[in-house]
């Protein structure tokens, strides 16, 4: 199990994710920085215990509606190999670890495949600030079809009623995050496609 180190990181996640975020495709904020908070989310563990696995969900107020994203992260110590330019989100002096490189979990071949494994029931998603503390929030409806298939992210995170994530033709991963005003919501996070 991962442990969570309480320190620093310079820059923050969230100051990383500020430049990152407005370069993506799926971001449907407004020309202005987004300005972030950090709403939910979970962790993976790695096997190997190398890679630490974050699902950050970050919520955007810089609109008159805020906007929540889902931005898997990888965090490496080294430099991913053969990994695309956009796949980089930024290094950060961690206060115990180093410096370390953090992904976009999307372009992250361990991250992959603790996702698959989730999906498929063989891993089990950790609380997102607590060590060796399983999340039972997190849910899997469904299972995949097929042994080869790929895991179809949901960036931009919409609230749904517990029944209808629950609901669909695909396997699905269901969380949680909360509002700047409080409010919890619940949607669907990621769905299984053909492989």
């Amino acid at each position: 199990m991962a442990a969570i180190h309480r320190t620093t990181m310079k820059p923050t996640k969230l100051e990383l994710l500020t430049g990152w975020l407005p370069k993506q495709s799926w971001y449907v904020g407004t020309a202005g920085a987004p300005e972030l908070t950090t709403a939910g989310g979970f962790r993976l563990d790695d096997p190997a215990g190398e890679v630490g696995i974050e699902f950050m969900v970050v919520v955007d107020t810089s609109a008159p509606e805020p906007v929540a994203y889902l931005v898997p992260l990888a965090y490496r110590g080294t430099a991913l190999a053969d990994a695309p330019a956009e796949a980089l989100i930024g290094t950060s002096e961690h206060g115990v670890l180093g410096t370390r490189w953090i992904y976009d979990g999307a372009h992250d071949p361990v991250v992959t495949a603790q996702s698959r494994a989730l999906l498929r029931g063989g891993a089990v998603p950790q609380h997102q600030s607590l060590s060796d503390t399983p999340d039972p929030g997190v849910t899997v409806h469904g299972a995949p079809a097929a042994e080869a298939f790929d895991v179809r992210l949901n960036r931009v995170l919409r609230p749904t009623e517990a029944a209808d994530a629950a609901k669909g033709p695909a396997a699905r991963l269901v969380a949680g995050w909360t509002w700047p005003d409080g409010t919890p919501a619940r949607g669907v996070f990621a769905t299984v496609t053909p492989g």
